[in-house]
């Protein structure tokens, strides 16, 4: 198990919300944090610790009138650690390339490839080609409906008709070199991460996998670590003392 850190960015300010809030009309959220420092701050910080995966999510939608501001802190931050973070959030063919050269080591993909509320395999084709397999990592981020887990967009407001299961997965991994899940439901809640859902994914092998949702102690730490089968890599965003958390960043980088 590896900590994965992440770099928030909404309305142009780093920040942890509550990931079930967000919505786009005036682009609003239900925040937990609003730092002071900008994203590269946090990059440096996690270069210095030697973490790499960490993921940078732009959570503006590309028409909203905050996202060029959101964009240039997203860009900041891999120019400070060139090779060092992911970015996710509205990335396309059109702009994977920007942020490759940017210094990303991989873009972050949903709303594009799980179009119309099924997955585009035509878009999926489109977006390997464009960032290269290697540099591709695709975002199963769900939310739980009818008892079963199924993969939402456009900031997680929206349901698609694809469930997440073994099957999918292996489908979707042979065209990335990873994947990001969050569990909506529990994302920024610090209440306790979905064991259902880690026990899901821990029977997939095929690629790494990072599980975010729910992180509120060293305990659900533990709890993944034993529902996730010690196969998953863990972001954790409100609990962490950089955001105003209790759990120290110290303790995750040592994470093994």
């Amino acid at each position: 198990m590896r900590f994965r850190p992440c770099i928030d960015i909404h309305n142009g300010k780093v920040k942890q919300i509550v990931g079930g809030s967000l919505t786009d009309v005036q682009d609003q959220a239900k925040e937990n944090f609003v730092s002071e420092q900008d994203a590269a701050f946090y990059a440096e910080l996690y270069k210095k610790a030697g973490i790499v995966g960490g993921h940078v999510i732009l959570l503006n939608s590309q028409d909203s009138p905050n996202y060029e501001a959101t964009k240039q802190q997203a860009l900041l931050a891999l120019r400070t650690y060139p090779g060092g973070l992911q970015i996710g959030g509205g990335v396309n063919p059109g702009n994977a390339q920007e942020y490759l050269e940017a210094g990303a080591s991989h873009v972050i993909v949903t709303s594009y490839v799980f179009k119309d509320g099924k997955i585009s395999w035509e878009k999926l084709e489109e977006m390997e080609q464009a960032a290269g397999k290697e540099h591709l990592v695709l975002d199963l981020s769900c939310r739980k409906k009818d008892d079963q887990y199924f993969i939402v967009t456009d900031r997680w407001q929206k349901f698609t008709d694809v469930p997440v299961t073994l099957e999918i997965m292996e489908k979707l991994g042979e065209y990335c070199d990873e994947f990001l899940v969050h569990a909506v439901d529990v994302e920024g809640k610090a209440h306790g991460v979905e064991t259902e859902l880690a026990e899901l994914l821990s029977g997939y092998t095929g690629r790494p996998v990072t599980y975010a949702g729910g992180v509120g102690s060293m305990k659900d730490i533990e709890d993944l670590r034993t529902y996730g089968g010690n196969r998953l890599d863990v972001t954790v965003g409100s609990a962490l003392d950089l955001f105003g958390g209790s759990i120290p960043f110290t303790e995750l980088v040592r994470l093994k």
